[in-house]
């Protein structure tokens, strides 16, 4: 656990949003250069608790190719680690993959003084010089002011391999989406999911305030070129009535502007305490019904691109054991849900 420094001599550091890197992630980072995941000036008034947790880099990526034999990162956030529940390495750290699409293996994550604001971090050094596909997943919940990538001097950087379509998948939810207790940032299911889909995730999902305001839709459904809308925010719902308004809403307002993208909903994973508490786990299948009924009504005029999936199943029987809190997944349950997940949205993309 010993704190590397890479020693600024034997490095140079680039910005990845210079060329040849790619940053994926943030819908608005072309037009406003801001590790953020959604516009600064939306056009439409969101919750002041869903502006600031649009500076959490959640599902933020950096790829590239290099055949360095060492990879540094010099990373500035917004603010240092303080959850209790969740690792401060997937809060504030970045990890990387290695591979290209279809074989990115997991190598490390980096360690810092969790205190910290800024920090350096070794990936990994004096390995063979051969070229190598790079991944790295920012924070899950934190901000990113500035990061840097320190590679070898003389070492070379290629673009990483383009995705298999320009199109989007844009995930919008909870805490759960955007990756709490996950205990470093590849381990979110949107990440786990975009290793096994070449293709570029949004995620939006905002800790305890993805409630699907009509204002929300209206900014998701003005980001181009989405390949697939994921709507996973049943479990920020302070009430079943307010699914029952929201969902609806929500889907009418994305549909004006995309009549044909797939929409799949998704309800949520259950809480370990549904075993002990018989309101609880009723409000789960209330709920779970609305979501059944509104994505069966659309389809009965017409709408055959949305989709419904029983997220109650995602962790399986043994769900209690795949949380931190009871709601918050682990490692586990993240990886469990992108295994469910994965086989439908590969279908749903196919078709």
């Amino acid at each position: 656990m010993r704190i590397q420094q890479s020693g600024d001599s034997d490095f140079i550091w680039f910005t990845p949003l210079g060329q040849p890197f790619h940053v994926a992630g943030f819908g608005w980072l072309q037009e406003e250069g801001r590790y953020r995941r959604l516009p600064a000036k939306p056009g439409w008034m969101v919750p002041d608790a869903v502006d600031k947790l649009a500076d959490c880099t959640a599902g933020g990526q950096i790829r590239f190719a290099t055949d360095s034999a060492s990879l540094s990162i010099k990373v500035k956030l917004s603010g240092a680690a303080n959850m209790y529940h969740m690792p401060a390495t997937g809060q504030c750290g970045f990890d990387c993959y290695i591979g290209g699409p279809g074989e990115q293996v997991y190598y490390d994550t980096t360690i810092y003084d969790h205190k910290l604001t800024e920090y350096e971090s070794v990936i990994f050094a004096n390995m063979e010089s051969e070229y190598r596909i790079i991944t790295l997943n920012f924070p899950l919940y934190q901000g990113v002011e500035e990061v840097m990538i320190g590679l070898d001097r003389g070492a070379h950087i290629a673009p990483p391999p383009a995705y298999e379509s320009s199109k989007k998948i844009v995930v919008y939810g909870t805490s759960i989406t955007q990756g709490g207790c996950a205990s470093r940032p590849g381990m979110c299911y949107t990440n786990i999911l975009s290793r096994r889909i070449h293709m570029e995730f949004l995620n939006l999902g905002f800790s305890g305030n993805g409630k699907g305001e009509p204002e929300l839709a209206h900014i998701l459904a003005g980001i181009p070129d989405p390949a697939c809308l994921v709507l996973d925010y049943e479990a920020n719902c302070v009430s079943t009535e307010l699914l029952r308004a929201t969902l609806p809403d929500f889907i009418s307002i994305y549909r004006e502007k995309h009549p044909l993208i797939p929409i799949l909903v998704i309800s949520r994973i259950t809480h370990a305490k549904e075993k002990f508490d018989a309101q609880m786990a009723q409000d789960r299948a209330d709920r779970k019904q609305i979501q059944i009924q509104t994505v069966d009504q659309r389809r009965e005029l017409g709408d055959d691109n949305i989709f419904f999936c029983d997220g109650s199943k995602l962790l399986g029987e043994d769900a209690f054991e795949c949380t931190v809190d009871g709601s918050h997944p682990t490692d586990l349950g993240f990886l469990r849900m992108a295994d469910g997940l994965t086989p439908v949205l590969k279908q749903i993309l196919s078709s």
